[in-house]
């Protein structure tokens, strides 16, 4: 099977890039808001560091990632702003794999510290913000340095693709048609994967620290439900209506998986209680629509079929486009998401679908 690296997502500030189409992840970011402020008002109540060293692993690029640091810096003012204590200063370490867009966060840093100097004016420490590219499956930071970890929608990301998949022929990853050993090697990579993870942020962070984590995951044990494999299968349509035209080789869409896995909220509880470096403090499961731009009180279906499915295939083009043009070519990815916009609109049209989306709060022992 054709190796494929892990994605990064489009850089830049295109139409096409994550900058424009995040609007998906900042509604998780913001839905999680309560999560953050209750975790960090729970560490906060047993210390106040005056330097708090946090990191943001998979922090991609675009407005979203300086929004993340602006929340927890918002949260810790209010904290110190009750109890009429000086802020801490904060050193924030941004990390994504070295492929990621860092020259855009670099330039948006000078404006964000000259908002941090405008609106910060409680006691305000100092702000540190450096970028730190590198895999998570890595050592990134010394020994017990580390107060905070944040990372919202990238530990579905695996470390590779899992082995042994050459039995989903027709699939880019787990499907109906998918054979149960598909599912199997899948869930032992992201068992592998995520205990690595556990691992490796154990060494870093201090005694007592906090992780909070956010992935794409499913609200069901069954591995095959929409929860997590409706939206891919609308991709592989797409691109098998591309083989069907010969814009593509059959060969190309058998080589090809995804290197992505949407855990249970079971399997994630049953790998952090294995691991045993951290005590789980909190696991919920909430819902956003497929399109975050849908806020009408409607349950069933899109009023705007269309605009959704554009919205929807925009999203997922920025995050997904280099590592299918990487494996299909450049030249096919405006057909590709023209079609699949189609599919998405279709479907949308018949039956408003969700992300499931699980946070994770847990405390290094």
């Amino acid at each position: 099977m054709a190796a494929v690296k892990v994605p990064h997502m489009n850089a830049g500030d295109g139409e096409t890039s994550y900058a424009k189409n995040s609007l998906l992840q900042k509604t998780v970011i913001l839905k999680v808001r309560p999560f953050l402020e209750e975790t960090i008002k729970d560490m906060f109540s047993s210390s106040s560091p005056t330097c708090f060293k946090v990191a943001d692993l998979g922090c991609s690029s675009g407005p979203n990632t300086l929004l993340v640091v602006s929340e927890i810096i918002d949260i810790i003012q209010g904290i110190c702003h009750q109890v009429n204590r000086k802020s801490p200063e904060f050193q924030v370490f941004l990390n994504d794999l070295p492929e990621n867009d860092f020259n855009s966060i670099f330039k948006s840093i000078p404006a964000f510290y000259e908002i941090l100097k405008r609106e910060k004016l409680y006691n305000f420490g100092a702000c540190f913000i450096s970028g730190l590219p590198g895999s998570f499956y890595d050592r990134l930071f010394p020994t017990a340095t580390l107060h905070f970890v944040h990372s919202s929608y990238s530990v579905h990301w695996l470390s590779k693709v899992p082995e042994n998949l050459e039995n989903n022929k027709g699939n880019i990853y787990m499907a109906k048609s998918s054979p149960p050993s598909v599912y199997k090697a899948y869930l032992e990579q992201f068992q592998k994967d995520f205990s690595l993870f556990l691992s490796l942020r154990s060494e870093e962070i201090i005694c007592g620290g906090r992780m909070l984590l956010t992935f794409i995951g499913r609200s069901v044990a069954d591995p095959w439900s929409k929860d997590c494999c409706y939206l891919w299968e609308l991709l592989t349509k797409s691109i098998l209506e591309l083989v069907d035209e010969g814009l593509v080789e059959e060969s190309e869409l058998d080589s090809f998986n995804l290197p992505f896995y949407t855990p249970y909220a079971e399997e994630v509880r049953e790998i952090i209680e294995n691991q045993g470096s951290f005590n789980l403090e909190k696991i919920e499961i909430f819902e956003v629509n497929w399109d975050p731009n849908d806020d009408v009180d409607n349950k069933k279906f899109v009023f705007n079929k269309e605009k959704s499915g554009k919205s929807v295939a925009s999203c997922i083009r920025a995050v997904t486009e280099p590592i299918l043009a990487s494996h299909f070519g450049e030249g096919v990815t405006d057909t590709l998401f023209a079609r699949y916009a189609k599919h998405v609109a279709e479907h949308l049209a018949l039956e408003k679908t969700k992300f499931i989306n699980i946070v994770v709060s847990i405390t290094k022992k």
